[in-house]
C-alpha cells in the first residue's frame, strides 16, 4: 500500500503541466484537447477584455474546463485593451463587418497586440504553477488578417519567454495548428470528441451566434466542408464551403 501511494504521488509530481488559453472558442477548445490527448494536465486561463460576447465566453470556457478536467481555472479581468479600443471587438461604436472570406485586409476586430498580452499573462501562470507550455488555438487562417497570429510571433515570443523567466524556467510556445486551417482545426476537434456545443465564436452576440461575422462564417464553412452539422444555433445558417471549394 505505502509502495503504491509513493508511486502514485511521484506520478503526479512529474505530470507534465500545461496553461491553456481557453477562451471558450472552438479553437482554443480544440488546443486543449491536443494538449490533453499530448498528456499535459490542463491549467486553464481565460482572459475578460471587454469584449462583447465576454458574458458567454466565459460561461463556454468554464464549461470546457469542467469537461476536460483542468487542474485549475484562472478567470481574469482586465480592462486595458478594451480601454485603448481601436477593436470592433471592444468598442460599440464600431460595427463588426460582415464577412468577407476572401479579404487580406486586417478586419475590424483585431484587437492590436492582443496575443502578446495575453501570452504574457499566460506565461506568468506557466512560471508559477511550473508548467512546461502554454498552448493557444491560432491558425493559419488566422494571420492572414491577424499579425500577431504569425508562426514568426510565436517564435519571436518563445524566445522573449526564455530570456525573461528564471533561468530554470523552460516553457514552450505551442500553437499546435498555426499551419492549419480552420477545417484541418474542426477535423481534429471531432476526431479528439471536443464538445463543440460548449464552444462559443460569434464577434456581435451572446445568443444565438450571428452566423454572419468573419468568425461564424470561417466556422461554419470549417464544419459544412467536413460534413459535420455546427451543434450550436445561428440566427442564420448561410453555406460557406463552396467559397473554398468544399463540399
Amino acid at each position: 500500500m505505502t509502495e503504491t501511494t509513493t508511486d502514485s504521488a511521484t506520478d503526479e509530481s512529474t505530470a507534465k503541466r500545461a496553461v491553456v488559453l481557453l477562451s471558450g472558442g472552438m479553437d482554443s477548445a480544440t488546443a486543449a484537447a491536443e494538449a490533453r490527448e499530448r498528456g499535459y494536465e490542463i491549467y486553464a486561463l481565460h482572459t475578460s477584455y471587454g469584449q462583447r460576447t465576454e458574458d458567454r465566453e466565459l460561461e463556454c470556457a468554464r464549461r470546457l474546463a469542467d469537461e476536460f478536467d483542468a487542474a485549475d481555472f484562472l478567470q481574469i479581468e482586465t480592462g486595458h485593451l478594451s480601454a485603448i479600443g481601436a477593436s470592433s471587438l471592444t468598442d460599440d461604436e464600431m460595427a463588426v463587418d460582415d464577412a468577407d472570406l476572401e479579404s487580406d485586409e486586417i478586419p475590424s476586430s483585431y484587437v492590436p497586440f492582443r496575443n502578446a498580452n495575453l501570452l504574457s499573462m499566460a506565461v506568468s501562470a506557466a512560471e508559477a504553477n511550473d508548467c512546461e507550455a502554454v498552448f493557444i488555438g491560432a491558425h493559419s487562417e488566422d494571420f492572414s488578417g491577424y499579425p500577431d497570429c504569425r508562426p514568426e510571433f510565436f517564435e519571436a515570443f518563445e524566445a522573449v519567454v526564455d530570456v525573461g523567466t528564471k533561468p530554470e524556467t523552460e516553457i514552450s510556445i505551442e500553437a499546435p495548428f498555426v499551419d492549419d486551417s480552420k477545417t484541418d482545426i474542426a477535423e481534429r476537434g471531432v476526431e479528439l470528441e471536443v464538445p463543440y456545443e460548449h464552444t462559443w465564436s460569434c464577434y456581435r452576440g451572446n445568443e444565438p451566434a450571428c452566423g454572419t461575422c468573419d468568425s461564424c462564417a470561417f466556422r461554419l464553412q470549417a464544419f459544412q466542408t467536413i460534413g459535420v452539422r455546427d451543434p450550436i444555433e445561428y440566427a442564420e445558417r448561410p453555406s460557406y464551403a463552396d467559397e473554398t471549394g468544399g463540399q
